[in-house]
């Protein structure tokens, strides 16, 4: 009964080791794209049932709104994923 326990553990222990240096990249740069400012999207439409809809969302970080540099936040959070510097330079919005 106990070895079937350990089966789920071990599949969750899997799951904690080492993040490659790419996929460390593509989490990060999104979090410091996140940071850069407030995000979101406005649906607009209509359809036969109901006619026509607005629907909208907008999305702000509390990193953003802490004044975190996002470049900053991109170098710690690669580091804290890999424990070693980026492999590349972030792909972040250009300025508005």
């Amino acid at each position: 009964m106990i070895r079937f326990a350990l089966i789920p553990a071990l599949a969750v222990l899997v799951g904690c080791g080492p993040v490659s240096p790419d996929r460390a990249a593509d989490l990060c740069e999104q979090r410091a794209r996140d940071a850069q400012g407030p995000s979101g999207a406005l649906r607009v439409g209509t359809n036969s049932r109901n006619g026509p809809y607005v629907n909208g969302e907008i999305s702000v970080t509390s990193d953003y709104l802490q004044g975190r540099d996002p470049m900053e936040l991109y170098r710690s959070c690669v580091f804290n994923y890999t424990g070693g510097s980026p492999i590349r330079p972030p792909r972040l919005r250009g300025p508005r």
